[in-house]
């Protein structure tokens, strides 16, 4: 019985592992960042098959060349990392990478807006890059660190109610990324259309479960190829 148990385990932990790759949007958003290394980072993101790359719009017509004929996306940013730009701006960044082969957007909500109570705003921004980005992915990062319990939960009802398809933890880039308790309140702040990003210090499996275990779909991180080889060293998950 004992060993019928443990085979059970087993096989649910490796079926757990061979899929984490399908949650991984594999990531480099440093501004030194080079084109070599972009290069390095899509034959990474082809070799273990993970969700996308997430790197700088400068750089998605390099990837899009590299993963065209592959399942892996190209993602990039827009109105990063502070996301205060101009909801023209953001729109026209967001025209520009799709025109470039982008097929997935992340654009950082206006906490300006939600520090200044103007939720039309924040609401108005989201909805119009929506529009352009059409039947392609848009998350919308929250950079919670930033905000009040009530603001993320109002922010993410405002990213479900224009048309977001993600709501986003963190860029990466402020104090704090992803938290357990972050994640609890977006996911009770958001219907069924929408699905959670969880990013900012995810390095291991065992962070990775973690959130997938509270329901989130994608997992940002720079460390996706640590996390898929430090696999074979948690045979326990």
């Amino acid at each position: 019985m004992f060993k019928e148990a443990k085979d059970i385990i087993f096989e649910k932990n490796i079926e757990f592992i061979m899929k984490i790759n399908t949650y991984i949007d594999h990531t480099l958003l440093k501004a030194d960042a080079t084109l070599a290394q972009i290069q390095q980072l899509c034959e990474e993101a082809k070799t273990y098959q993970f969700a996308s790359v997430c790197i700088p719009s400068y750089f998605v017509a390099d990837a899009y060349k590299i993963l065209r004929q592959t399942n892996v996306k190209v993602c990039t940013v827009v109105g990063f990392p502070l996301g205060n730009s101009s909801t023209e701006t953001k729109v026209r960044e967001a025209q520009i990478a799709i025109e470039n082969g982008a097929e997935e957007i992340d654009m950082v909500i206006n906490q300006a807006a939600i520090k200044s109570n103007k939720w039309d705003d924040v609401q108005s921004d989201i909805s119009q890059v929506k529009v352009v980005t059409g039947n392609y992915i848009l998350k919308v990062i929250l950079e919670t660190c930033n905000l009040t319990d009530e603001e993320i939960a109002r922010a993410c009802q405002e990213a479900d109610r224009a048309g977001a398809d993600f709501v986003k933890t963190s860029t990466g880039f402020a104090s704090d990324g992803a938290t357990v308790e972050a994640v609890q309140i977006m996911k009770a702040n958001i219907s069924a259309n929408v699905k959670i990003k969880a990013s900012g210090g995810i390095r291991d499996l065992e962070t990775v479960q973690k959130y997938i275990d509270l329901g989130v779909s994608r997992i940002g991180a720079s460390s996706g190829v640590a996390i898929m080889e430090g696999t074979a060293s948690n045979s326990s998950y």
